[in-house]
């Protein structure tokens, strides 16, 4: 009997994450120059990509009485109609009118008895651009393996060489449930490979595999320790189905000028911003930031180079302070770059990686529990996930594609996530807050835009090589006036400095 794929433990988590209006899947909203391709050719022209990403052919099966985690199977009654999908934007077709498509497109849940996917053509958008929403549930797929999956679904040149005509596709036959139940049943009871092959590992190399192990066990007891409680925020709270959805956008130049003033990454770079965009909204609202350090789950990609392409989750988690208190955006990026410094070395990533694995050997029901209870938790105050994409341009159907925004799903406790992708050039920053409890979602994309540009000053960017030569200005000015009035003097100096 030929064994169908198995979802891991952590691809299966995100199944048993979707209730009370969690929603579990990642999309993206993509602008295009115009025109749009007329539906049926961009329906088409997906259709015969599909041979390259064979997972969006195949729907889940549930394993009977949850005797095993679910497994890929061939759907025979695939309906690209269903998952290509065409509307478009009333007048007079603005970014906010296709923000809050968006947020309904993504406040859906995927219909887990067909492929976790759906792909929206939206025509209308001003400057004669259209648009694309795209929705793939996270058991399939997380962010960097869906950067691949842009790169073969459109194109790097604007009029590529014509493709060979896709081979004809002939679906597997459903499994029946009895079949399905029998392989969890026969896989649960000779396919233990993991833990035999770690058994044969110690006995041949006892010495390695003791120090391997001390290691692993101090990393998990690093993210366990990291993951005990996030202190309350205004962000957290219990959420509901609806989304609401903003953008930012930044210059890859930019946020590479401030890490090489200032140190540390561009992950860095994004950690402050959002660190000081939490804090601006905090206290213009009347919230006290005083020594207020909120936690930031950060996905990390442990995705090898020989898996890119493949489907499924490849990620680790890293829980990031981030100094919301400091209002100096040089004293706060270099708090985040010493944090997450001692991050790396701390081996948290590691630890929960490891964590995540021993998923893959707890019974379903338990794993599912597991997962519920974790979402239950406050272990961090918001997702902020940052995707590197592709730095060249791509094209569907001789369209450019102009600029990618991420749409990250909100945990059960968590009102607001920020995800980040990289696109030729650009930094494009997706924030998704949950409709009822994050009303003001728009003010704290102002306030991200402000922490950006305030980096940006710092590390003498754009209009901060204005405000030095302005400065300069003033300290010639307070030096040739120095016989006038001293305190005058002494104040427009301080102020220059």
């Amino acid at each position: 009997m030929a064994m169908h794929d198995r979802l891991s433990g952590l691809d299966s988590s995100f199944l048993h994450l979707e209730r009370d209006g969690t929603h579990m899947h990642v999309a993206s909203t993509t602008l295009f120059e115009g025109p749009p391709p007329p539906y049926v050719k961009f329906r088409d022209h997906i259709g015969s990509r599909l041979h390259l990403v064979p997972r969006f052919r195949q729907k889940l099966r549930f394993v009977p009485f949850g005797q095993g985690r679910p497994v890929w199977v061939d759907d025979p009654h695939l309906n690209l109609a269903y998952h290509v999908r065409h509307t478009a934007l009333p007048e007079p077709g603005s970014e906010q009118q296709l923000r809050n498509l968006a947020a309904r497109i993504f406040s859906q849940q995927l219909d887990r008895s067909k492929p976790l996917w759906e792909l929206w053509l939206i025509e209308g958008l001003t400057g004669g651009r259209f648009a694309i929403v795209g929705k793939t549930h996270h058991c399939l797929v997380d962010g960097v393996s869906g950067v691949d999956i842009t790169t073969v679904l459109f194109d790097a040149e604007k009029d590529p060489p014509t493709a060979p005509d896709p081979p004809p596709w002939i679906p597997e036959p459903e499994p029946s449930d009895s079949e399905v139940f029998a392989e969890a049943l026969l896989e649960r009871a000779v396919d233990p490979r993991e833990i035999t092959r770690g058994a044969r590992h110690f006995l041949a190399r006892p010495r390695r595999a003791l120090r391997r192990a001390g290691e692993a066990a101090v990393a998990a007891g690093a993210f366990a320790w990291a993951g005990i409680a996030a202190p309350p925020s205004p962000f957290n709270f219990e959420v509901g189905p609806h989304r609401r959805f903003a953008w930012v956008r930044a210059a890859l130049s930019d946020l590479k000028q401030v890490k090489n003033e200032l140190g540390g990454t561009v992950n860095d770079v994004v950690l402050a911003a959002v660190a000081g965009a939490l804090g601006r909204h905090m206290r213009a609202r009347g919230h006290a930031t005083v020594g207020l350090e909120l936690r930031a789950m950060v996905p990390v990609s442990v995705r090898t180079e020989d898996q890119k392409g493949a489907l499924g989750n490849r990620v680790s988690t890293m829980m990031a302070p981030l100094p919301v208190w400091c209002e100096d955006p040089v004293r706060r990026m270099e708090l985040v770059r010493e944090s997450m410094g001692d991050l790396k070395s701390s081996k948290q990533a590691m630890g929960a990686t490891l964590l995540t694995q021993l998923a893959d050997f707890a019974p379903p029901t338990i794993a599912g529990q597991a997962a519920r209870l974790q979402s239950r938790q406050r272990f961090f105050n918001l997702v902020v996930t940052n995707i590197p994409g592709p730095q060249f341009p791509l094209f569907l159907l001789g369209r450019r594609m102009e600029r990618v925004f991420p749409m990250v799903p909100l945990a059960k406790n968590q009102g607001v996530c920020i995800g980040v992708m990289s696109y030729d050039g650009q930094v494009n920053f997706g924030l998704i807050g949950d409709y009822d409890g994050m009303k003001d979602l728009d003010d704290l994309a102002k306030d991200l835009q402000a922490s950006i540009e305030e980096l940006i000053d710092a590390a003498g960017g754009r209009r901060g090589m204005l405000k030095r030569f302005v400065s300069g200005k003033r300290l010639e000015r307070a030096a040739a006036s120095q016989n006038g009035d001293s305190d005058a003097g002494e104040h427009e100096g301080s102020t220059s400095l």
